[in-house]
């Protein structure tokens, strides 16, 4: 079942904030990561290319817990735990541009560095919530 963000705080998942990812190692251990992120109104969108740590770990233990604080109160905050409900590679280049254009206001993510799209696959993880902790 699908937790619903309160509508409070529904400014955390739809401003691009950079929210730090938490995934699990295999022994494990927490590993976090600041990563941009999209919000559909029901799942949280994650973009990361295939064959990294956070790629991997999602795939083999798909709990994460994705945490936002407000830029301008860091008391005010939204901690999203879930499970991965989805994942595919159908439109993973599209929605990093997508990212790239709200967050660095360059809608070509590899426009720097063209060649580095074709060596890699990128991946799109939908975070169903789960639980939700709201402060601030």
């Amino acid at each position: 079942m699908s937790v619903q963000i309160p509508e409070a705080y529904l400014d955390l998942v739809q401003r691009p904030i950079v929210v730090t990812l938490v995934t699990l190692m295999p022994d494990n251990q927490p590993q976090a990561t600041p990563v941009w992120f999209s919000f559909d109104g029901t799942h949280i969108w994650i973009n990361t290319a295939r064959n990294r740590q956070k790629d991997r770990n999602m795939t083999e233990r798909p709990r994460v817990t994705i945490l936002s604080i407000d830029p301008a109160n860091p008391y005010r905050y939204l901690e999203i735990r879930g499970e991965v409900a989805e994942v595919t590679e159908e439109g993973g280049v599209d929605h990093i541009n997508q990212l790239s254009a709200v967050y660095f206001n360059r809608p070509e993510y590899y426009a720097n560095n063209p060649e580095q799209r074709y060596r890699e696959t990128r991946v799109i993880y939908k975070i169903k919530p789960t639980h939700v902790v709201a402060q601030g």
